[in-house]
């Protein structure tokens, strides 16, 4: 079953063709601290930006793996694009732009990413 999701304004929407998650990734590193977001990743494949493209701007920082992606109305990051270790063209999914999703009903795995 598909979820959507959305920046704070409403400008920047999308859809992804997967069911909810049950775990969502949380990052220590200096840029996700910062944000909190709770993250899930799908292959690019399931994700369509449904609205807003030419709101979007991108961020890069360290080695510029993940363009970091958001909106310029309103700032929030609803979702990040990279390339997997094996190639796959990724899409990370902010969960906390996700109305749907139950945040507190998720198991939360951390990711150090402030030693990589």
């Amino acid at each position: 079953m598909a979820y959507s999701g959305a920046c704070h304004c409403g400008e920047v929407t999308f859809s992804v063709d997967a069911d909810l998650p049950k775990q969502a990734m949380s990052c220590n590193c200096s840029f996700c601290r910062r944000k909190g977001s709770l993250l899930t990743f799908v292959p690019a494949t399931q994700f369509e930006l449904t609205s807003g493209q030419e709101a979007l701007k991108s961020y890069f920082f360290n080695k510029h793996r993940i363009e970091h992606r958001f909106c310029t109305t309103c700032g929030t990051q609803a979702f990040s694009a990279a390339t997997a270790p094996d190639g796959t063209d990724m899409r990370a999914i902010n969960l906390r732009c996700v109305p749907e999703a139950n945040l507190e009903a998720l198991e939360i795995k951390m990711f150090d990413g402030a030693s990589v």
